[in-house]
């Protein structure tokens, strides 16, 4: 699944998709276990679970949420950014 919002697109897509401003992926530890969500509010059904040491690569961080690409199971969406660990 590609990284793209209307405001925003993973700098990876760059030659395929034309967007207002694009993000480098920041690769980041999960702390500990959080829910992906394809939207930032939580009542939306959690697209997977991701556990604590997985990778997760943020592409914006705004308020209590960060949103980027779960790169093992292949899914863009939504966690708490408190979830957030050191850089991988």
């Amino acid at each position: 699944m590609d990284a793209v919002r209307p405001d925003i697109a993973d700098i990876r897509l760059a030659g395929r998709v034309f967007a207002p401003h694009y993000a480098s992926p920041m690769p980041r530890v999960i702390h500990f276990e959080t829910p992906l969500r394809a939207t930032a509010k939580g009542d939306e059904p959690i697209l997977t679970q991701l556990q604590k040491g997985d990778v997760f690569e943020v592409l914006e961080i705004a308020g209590s949420h960060a949103w980027g690409v779960a790169p093992g199971p292949a899914l863009v969406g939504y966690i708490d950014a408190s979830a957030l660990g050191e850089t991988e």
